[in-house]
């Protein structure tokens, strides 16, 4: 039994949306940076692959991991230069 083709409104045939483009994208706006990008990059691949819809969607999840990934490192950057400066000034 074959399943039947799903249409849209215009009546041509809808395109599937990469279930992983998904999830990527909601993993990294939750804050999961690392795990993001990387299903951000296996969705790509899967949709180059099956021809899927979601490419947009996986773009978007690699770029806002990246983005979050160096403000994270931007902020532990920022923080290891406070504690090091008032650990200094306390010294004197």
């Amino acid at each position: 039994m074959t399943t039947p083709a799903s249409y849209s409104a215009s009546g041509a045939p809808a395109r599937r949306t990469n279930v992983l483009s998904i999830v990527a994208l909601v993993v990294s706006i939750v804050g999961f940076t690392i795990i993001g990008i990387v299903l951000g990059f296996v969705g790509l691949n899967q949709i180059k692959r099956t021809g899927e819809g979601g490419r947009g969607l996986a773009i978007a999840a690699i770029i806002i991991g990246f983005v979050e990934l160096a403000l994270l490192i931007i902020y532990i950057i920022f923080v290891i230069a406070v504690v090091g400066a008032s650990s200094v000034s306390s010294s004197y």
